[in-house]
């Protein structure tokens, strides 16, 4: 098999060597546990933050390291993936919600937030889709009244990843309900503040440890210092913040298809059928070549994204493509290797099948492969 391309350097590497430790110390041991918890332990966040495992690109005035490499970003996820581990929800802390605060935040909100954010101490979520608006983040109903020195915001939210542990929640809501996207705002609620409820925790088809919550909001007081941003500039922050979350997911999507050509590889050489491995058949060997191939290109596909996103020249259509393809792709080869271990890869105790659950959500969340498409669609002019 070629070379696994790679963009890294020796500090990458030592870098993967920490976290490879830490998830076969911290967190593969206990994630079967974590799986039928629906939720994982609080103490891994407190562990993953002392091991210098979250925010990466914080400065150090805040606590954090003030590295913005996404390369370690991508580490992470490769060790994340080796192991399984779809539990701790530190890609969706660190990629996604935390460069909200750091671009948007106030200095004061910065040094309130950001040192517990980079220690575990406090654990994040955003808080975009409802109930009756998902891709279609124009039409949320969430609402936010100013009443002077405060907003009052009632609304619910669904499909919270980390809503249950999550002790700051990046809301977006509707402060001015006639000003279509320019009425959209981002509001950080608090754990505890009165009205702020937690629904159920959700019961997913994969990601049984990763907490994913239904949360209410009811005549929450929320004052205007947790107002990130100017009021009405929600909606561009998130156009802005998205591309590194896709390129983010596309990155996970590149792991999990590594993981599992491993997997199938492996099983192909020692499990035999007819009296020989049954990599020796001829249609097994051609779907892991395939497989190859695919993880071969996806993986220069995703190293230019990231490098790309380092040097700050990823565009809105290119994490788009990244997103949906990798995505797509991660399922088709999951399926292949379902279907190569045979029953063996419908049962649960094989990796292979937790991969195939643990898969499926990749071409929805983050934008759906539908939306993305449609994305580099209007970026294509037509």
């Amino acid at each position: 098999m070629p070379e696994r391309p790679s963009i890294l350097e020796q500090e990458h590497e030592d870098f993967r060597a920490t976290a490879r430790t830490f998830f076969e110390r911290e967190v593969a041991p206990y994630h079967e546990k974590w799986e039928a918890d629906g939720i994982v332990d609080r103490e891994v966040w407190r562990k993953a933050g002392e091991a210098g495992l979250l925010c990466f690109d914080v400065e150090e005035a805040y606590g954090g390291p003030g590295i913005k490499d996404f390369r370690y970003n991508m580490v992470l996820a490769e060790e994340a993936a080796r192991v399984g581990a779809s539990g701790p929800g530190f890609a969706v802390h660190t990629d996604i919600i935390v460069p909200y605060i750091s671009s948007l935040g106030t200095e004061e909100q910065k040094q309130r937030w950001l040192p517990g954010l980079v220690s575990g101490e406090i654990v994040s979520a955003i808080a975009m889709t409802e109930p009756g608006a998902g891709s279609d983040l124009q039409g949320i109903r969430t609402t936010a009244v100013d009443a002077g020195d405060h907003y009052v915001l009632n609304g619910s939210k669904t499909f919270i990843s980390n809503g249950i542990l999550a002790d700051l929640v990046i809301v977006v809501c509707r402060t001015d309900p006639d000003a279509g996207h320019q009425g959209i705002s981002l509001l950080v609620v608090e754990r505890g503040m009165e009205g702020f409820e937690r629904g159920r925790n959700l019961d997913k088809m994969g990601l049984h440890a990763q907490d994913t919550a239904e949360l209410s909001f009811t005549d929450v007081r929320v004052p205007k210092a947790n107002l990130l941003g100017a009021p009405g500039t929600g909606f561009v922050s998130l156009m802005e913040n998205l591309p590194q979350e896709r390129i983010s997911i596309a990155c996970i999507a590149v792991a999990a298809i590594e993981h599992v050509l491993e997997l199938c590889l492996a099983y192909a050489r020692e499990r035999e059928a007819f009296g020989k491995p049954i990599g020796k058949f001829q249609h097994n060997r051609f779907v892991l070549a395939e497989m190859a191939t695919e993880a071969h290109i996806a993986r220069v596909f995703v190293n230019d994204c990231v490098l790309r996103l380092n040097a700050g020249t990823v565009d809105t259509s290119l994490a788009s493509m990244a997103k949906w393809w990798t995505t797509e792709l991660q399922k088709r080869v999951v399926d292949a290797g379902v279907q190569l271990h045979g029953g063996y890869g419908y049962m649960n105790e094989y990796p292979i099948s937790k991969a195939y659950t643990d898969s499926r959500i990749q071409t929805i969340y983050g934008g759906t492969t539908e939306i993305q498409k449609e994305i580099i669609g209007r970026m294509l002019g037509l």
